[in-house]
């Protein structure tokens, strides 16, 4: 039989399986069971139904990982309106663009992050403006009751409060009729190299991506999930629907704090949390620098999953072996689920080896239902020797349908090489049972002299000596070569005036544990490296900087 596939299926059965059990514990100190969770969404639900919200209406969230997130997702999805989350990294112009570009018609914002979209209401669509503190922002609604008095309509200049309208709703709204292929969520990529794109996804897409990671990240009822991801982020790489539908806990944060993430693993008995590398690198930090190895665990065993660029593999051993934690290694894009791989391919690796953490900085096996493949420009596989490099594509039920009110742009994405595959714009390598290995992004290969480098080969061996705390390498321009690497080092000493390394001395270790044409050969220290709200380097700032007097940023090496 066929039953659609809808994201109102996770709360429901949360609340079905689940309604007495521990749903939520709030960053407020509040802990709310799934019934609770659930009213509250039925409310939210009822409110922009009065206000007139309607299935396919865009609703966007502004907020940290807290639980008015939760409730006001899943509120919107209800209603078969489009959840549109928001990096709230951006700057006011960012929301000023997405809430145009996506047409919003209401936004509930963070407290914290409410002032930038304040200062561009007055040009975007958006009409209803919720925060969960209204006190903590320059327009409250009392002031705007107060002085509609001279007949003027100022009531839509408030913001108003998440937390009044909820308990002022009834748990009583309309669910309309749903279809599977009905776009219920737009994720803006990040736009580090133009405008955001509005990445669409359904019903379907959605359920199926929460499905395959209910299974790959063996997520149970049992879980105890803390939030380190950003729940904007491909609506937390699909976790506030697994964790949600398998009844699990969610444990909310406002940020990350590698002391606080620790105590609050052993106190709420974490088992299960999402971390860039970055992240790892800050516990790891944290653990190391402390008087004493602080505990890492509770009474359940923990694991984490980990995403982008492959952890070094002294990151991988420290956290599996002196941390105690399991890592899985996963891989994919906000186009694509985001999840489409795993290094977490035990019978391919002794668990108790050292090889093993060779295999964990791949980015793996592709997930079940999913084909994952490394082209060359003529779209033909290439060979599986762990050296050619290639493009990463993939065909998934878990991939977005299209990017918003984008065709030209959706048609080159999914033919530019292979007719029917989205185009990640990843360099791979494929080994003899299939697990991928990232070399670089298509724009981040050094060329120089005609040889293809891989920065993230090159940042991998720099990450291995003592005196690196993080390093990102780009192509740099060169007049003999047309590139050349260059490396952008955070030291290990925290100052960058005196790093405990020079620069020939780091440009001698590369070239003692790489191919000699592969060496690095500039290094600067720096005090930190750009990233995005996940953690990613933004390499892009990087070259824009490195080339700014050149004509182009590609050299003709």
């Amino acid at each position: 039989m066929h039953k659609p596939l809808l994201v109102t299926d996770f709360l429901d059965r949360a609340r079905r399986h689940y309604g007495d059990e521990e749903a939520v514990v709030a960053t407020t100190g509040e802990r709310f069971t799934y019934a609770e969770l659930g009213a509250r969404a039925d409310r939210f639900a009822s409110m922009l139904q009065d206000r007139g919200v309607e299935k396919g209406d865009r609703v966007a969230v502004l907020d940290p990982n807290t639980h008015y997130q939760l409730e006001a997702a899943y509120g919107t999805m209800q209603l078969g309106a489009v959840h549109t989350p928001l990096n709230y990294r951006l700057t006011s112009e960012d929301y000023a663009y997405i809430l145009e570009d996506a047409g919003v018609d209401v936004i509930y914002a963070d407290y914290e992050f409410a002032e930038k979209v304040e200062a561009v209401r007055d040009e975007v669509p958006t009409e209803t403006f919720i925060t969960n503190d209204v006190d903590a922002i320059g327009t409250e609604a009392g002031d705007a009751e107060t002085s509609a008095s001279d007949g003027s309509d100022a009531t839509d200049e408030a913001w108003e409060s998440f937390d009044d309208l909820l308990a002022n709703a009834t748990a009583e709204y309309d669910r309309p009729t749903m279809a599977e292929d009905d776009i219920i969520t737009i994720n803006y990529t990040s736009g580090t190299t133009g405008d955001p794109k509005g990445v669409c996804r359904t019903h379907r897409t959605e359920t199926l991506h929460a499905y395959l990671i209910s299974i790959h990240q063996d997520v149970t009822d049992d879980d105890t999930y803390l939030w380190t991801l950003p729940m904007f982020h491909v609506n937390g790489w699909g976790h506030i629907y697994a964790v949600t539908g398998m009844g699990a806990k969610h444990v909310c944060t406002r940020g990350v704090d590698a002391e606080w993430i620790l105590e609050t693993i052993r106190e709420e008995d974490v088992s299960y949390l999402c971390g860039a590398p970055t992240v790892l690198n800050m516990l790891i930090d944290h653990y190391e620098d402390a008087s004493s190895p602080p505990e890492t665990s509770g009474a359940s065993d923990v694991r984490i999953a980990t995403a982008g660029s492959a952890p070094p593999e002294a990151t991988i051993r420290t956290v599996e072996d002196e941390f105690g934690w399991q890592l899985k290694h996963v891989y994919g894009a906000t186009e694509t689920g985001p999840l489409i791989t795993t290094s977490d391919a035990r019978r391919h690796f002794d668990a108790d080896s050292d090889g093993r953490f060779a295999i964990k900085k791949r980015q793996g096996l592709g997930f079940l239902g999913t084909e994952v493949r490394v082209v060359d420009e003529d779209g033909n596989d290439v060979p599986r020797d762990k050296t050619t490099i290639g493009e990463v594509v993939v065909r998934g039920n878990q991939v977005m349908e299209e990017y918003w009110n984008k065709p030209e742009v959706t048609a080159e994405a999914f033919s530019d090489r292979l007719d029917g595959y989205f185009h990640t714009g990843d360099l791979a390598t494929i080994d003899e049972h299939g697990m991928i290995a990232i070399q670089d992004r298509k724009k981040d290969i050094i060329i120089s002299g005609g040889e293809n480098i891989s920065s993230i080969e090159l940042e991998d061996a720099l990450f291995d000596h003592p005196a690196v705390a993080a390093v990102a390498v780009i192509p740099s321009p060169s007049e003999q070569w047309g590139e050349t690497p260059k490396a952008f080092v955070v030291p290990a000493s925290g100052d960058v005036n005196d790093p405990g390394v020079s620069t020939d001395e780091l440009v001698e270790f590369t070239r003692e544990n790489l191919a000699g044409y592969k060496a690095v050969q500039r290094v600067e220290f720096v005090t930190q490296l750009p990233t995005t709200a996940t953690g990613k380097v933004q390499k892009y700032e990087l070259r824009e900087r490195e080339w700014e007097d050149e004509e182009g940023m590609i050299g003709q090496g």
